[in-house]
């Protein structure tokens, strides 16, 4: 019994530490994989990347949230709702140097969003 205990413990724990964060590289490589028609919403690529992005863009709202609740100047300030186009972010994904492509999606939103939405100083 407590064999089987720690083979699941240990699957668990391997499993869940290969759940990393996605790099923009490997976004940039699904993306580019997915045909640009009406039927790529029907695609699991399509749908992981549009989880990936709105993952990126909610983790980056709850840090500004969590250091404005903590009376700290926050990294952005972006505005209650962000609209960005598949486009627009392909082309800012794309403008990242192929020796950074290796920063996550997470921290490329971040940086991006810093840029359109600084805060006043």
């Amino acid at each position: 019994m407590k064999k089987a205990t720690l083979v699941l413990a240990l699957a668990a724990s391997l499993w869940a530490g290969s759940a990393s964060a996605m790099t923009v590289q490997e976004f940039l490589t699904a993306a580019n994989r997915i045909p640009r028609n009406p039927t790529a919403l029907l695609r699991a690529d399509t749908r992981r990347l549009m989880n990936e992005t709105k993952a990126a863009f909610g983790a980056v709202r709850s840090e500004q949230t969590a250091a404005q609740a903590a009376g700290r100047r926050p990294a952005t300030c972006m505005p209650e709702k962000v609209s960005i186009s598949a486009e627009a972010l392909l082309a800012r994904f794309n403008a990242i140097p192929a020796a950074r492509r290796s920063i996550s999606v997470t921290q490329a939103v971040r940086e991006w969003m810093a840029v359109e939405h600084p805060c006043p100083t």
